[in-house]
């Protein structure tokens, strides 16, 4: 009997074990990957994930079927990462492969090879700085496009937190772009409007 998608969370919820497992194989590739956005290592990701799940597991019945299971599991992930990064202090976020092609290129490209792993190693020495709830909101934000309300229920806080952190977040990481590339920022005329 093939049972829909859709219906595997629910019977989870009831405690069948098969639909908890069909659960982490649809959900697993978005926690593996912010879990390895925030940590930066492979194995660490795997342990994270392992771990969200099984965390997840045994608070199902906290579960509120209102909210949307993915920000419910996101946040399990998010905070035992903001957690371990906590314990370990250390820098996190290595984003080696942030733009996630889902059709490989067929022609093999050095130029632009190197132009995604300078794109990486910029984006990663600018994210190095922000705390990790910060971090979390910029990656939750702009990697899985989440509202702010969504981040808000993820991380705990308040929508107006959540607002704030990111644009505390994209000033900081602008001001830190701007530094490491005061080049590549364009002088205005001095007939330009400031909005130009």
């Amino acid at each position: 009997m093939k049972i829909p998608d859709s219906e595997w969370l629910p019977l989870a919820l009831q405690g069948n074990e098969e639909a908890f497992t069909r659960v982490v194989e649809h959900y697993q590739t978005p926690v593996y990957n912010l879990c390895y956005r925030m940590l930066g290592s492979p194995q660490e990701a795997e342990d994270a994930a392992q771990e969200t799940f099984w965390r997840a597991y045994r608070n199902l019945n906290r579960y509120d079927p209102n909210r949307s299971f993915m920000t419910w599991i996101l946040s399990i992930a998010a905070h035992y990462c903001i957690d371990q990064h906590r314990r370990q202090r250390i820098n996190i976020l290595p984003l080696e492969g942030y733009v996630e092609d889902t059709s490989p290129d067929p022609a093999p490209n050095p130029e632009a090879y190197a132009s995604q792993s300078e794109e990486a190693a910029v984006l990663r020495s600018l994210l190095d700085g922000l705390n990790p709830q910060d971090r979390a909101a910029i990656i939750l934000r702009y990697w899985y496009d989440l509202s702010e309300m969504e981040i808000a229920q993820t991380l705990n806080l308040t929508v107006s937190a959540v607002k704030s952190r990111l644009h505390r977040a994209r000033i900081t990481l602008g001001q830190r772009w701007q530094a490491a590339h005061p080049s590549a920022v364009p002088e205005r005329r001095h007939d330009e409007s400031p909005a130009f």
